[in-house]
């Protein structure tokens, strides 16, 4: 058994960690609070500009955009947004991992997969793995701006425009309350075919809050050409940074959870430190009264 003085400081070295863990909950919940209120005000743009695309992919314009246009093929793009910061779980791991699972899916058959990563711990990631990543960006920030995302998604939609790749896809993590975070593959383009795939069970949802029953058409002004192209870039790129903001929700929430896991194990731990101190600390006094009886005897 460890002596006192050992035990003693380790209880002293876990009451410190567990200092750092509570901190660390406190600023992520209170993080998550601010993200939470940026996802909520950014949920109404976003549903209403898919709203307004999906009328367009629907109408029937002069122009057609290359958006617009499905395309036969296996060799697909995929953006991924990770986290610069660690400490939030399993939350980067389970998305990259499933990701790059159902991405290998979707390309067989000789298709291939351009990968354009966003975040310190998805570039490490992908290199590790030797995947062909076109396009990375890290230090995003915790409170991202549109620009941040610009160059992962002009890579992958330069790719498209080329005739390089079929598809492109956006990999993120979904944000549904503070205990549950659901990793997603969402389509981006081609538009007119709009899907999202869930990597928990592998299940291909669509969105139900539009009506897709119903048929739009538009006077263009100026030309459709110019509105389309602007409009559709634009389209893209907002879908992406609003995938980014709730993945900050979600990395506040994992870290938060992850946090407060860590802060109840060290109170656990010191528990069991403070018993096994206990224990030494009476091991020593029988042996001193023991002594101290043996010594009275021998005289």
């Amino acid at each position: 058994m460890a002596n006192r003085k050992e035990i003693r400081n380790k209880i002293v070295s876990v009451k410190n960690t567990q200092k750092i863990t509570k901190a660390m909950e406190m600023v992520a919940a209170s993080k998550m609070r601010r993200t939470q209120e940026r996802l909520k005000s950014a949920r109404p743009y976003a549903a209403s500009l898919e709203r307004i695309i999906f009328h367009v992919a629907q109408a029937s314009p002069e122009y057609r955009h290359p958006y617009m246009e499905k395309r036969e093929g296996s060799r697909i793009g995929v953006i991924v947004l990770g986290t610069d910061r660690g400490l939030c779980g399993g939350l980067n791991v389970n998305l990259f991992r499933r990701v790059f699972r159902r991405a290998k899916e979707l390309s067989a058959g000789g298709g291939s997969v351009h990968w354009a990563v966003l975040g310190r711990k998805a570039v490490g990631f992908f290199h590790s793995v030797g995947a062909d990543v076109v396009s990375k960006t890290e230090n995003v920030g915790e409170v991202p701006a549109l620009k941040s995302i610009r160059g992962v998604v002009l890579s992958m939609t330069q790719l498209y425009k080329e005739g390089k790749i079929d598809s492109v896809w956006v990999a993120s993590n979904r944000f549904i309350n503070t205990m549950s975070q659901q990793p997603r593959l969402e389509r981006l383009i081609p538009i007119a075919d709009h899907e999202e795939l869930g990597l928990d069970n592998d299940a291909a949802t669509v969105h139900g809050e539009l009506n897709r029953k119903s048929t739009w058409d538009y006077l263009y002004e100026p030309e459709p050409k110019d509105v389309l192209d602007a409009l559709l870039e634009r389209y893209v790129e907002a879908l992406v940074f609003h995938a980014l903001i709730e993945n900050g929700a979600s990395e506040m929430a994992a870290r938060m959870v992850a946090m407060k896991s860590a802060t109840d194990n060290a109170g656990s731990l010191i528990k069991e430190l403070q018993l096994a101190y206990n224990k030494a600390r009476q091991a020593a006094i029988t042996q001193e009264i023991a002594e101290i009886v043996a010594g009275a005897a021998a005289v």
